[in-house]
């Protein structure tokens, strides 16, 4: 009898992608002064927490498919706050531009392959 592999979220690329670039995000927050954290640097962590945490509870919703893409949504979105405080950190801090126009490049990357998945789930998903 052939075993069937129960798949996580831990497998899934998109979230692998969202958790290692939010522990990366902490590293920039760290570098900035207290000043720059509370402007800007708070929600930029909130948003860059968030993709991985939507990507985890629509994952938990799974069964019911368009509570998944809702959560994918979500987690899009918070892909492209993230993008947009990068944005803001690159142009008014020069010391953190390198790391952060990195980190907007890498974070592109992750918001078309979270879109490609939410085309996935809308066209191939099963129940």
């Amino acid at each position: 009898m052939e075993q069937v592999k129960y798949i996580t979220v831990k497998d899934l690329v998109v979230y692998q992608l969202a958790r290692k670039l939010s522990s990366l995000a902490w590293k920039i927050y760290e570098k900035m002064d207290w000043q720059l954290k509370k402007i800007i640097g708070d929600q930029f962590i909130t948003a860059t927490d968030s993709v991985g945490a939507n990507i985890v509870e629509g994952y938990g919703r799974r069964k019911y498919k368009a509570e998944f893409i809702r959560f994918l949504i979500f987690s899009h979105s918070s892909c492209d706050e993230t993008i947009v405080h990068l944005k803001f950190i690159s142009d008014l801090y020069s010391n953190l531009k390198e790391e952060a126009d990195v980190f907007i490049e890498r974070y592109t990357e992750l918001s078309k392959k979270i879109y490609k998945f939410i085309e996935y789930v809308e066209n191939e998903w099963k129940v």
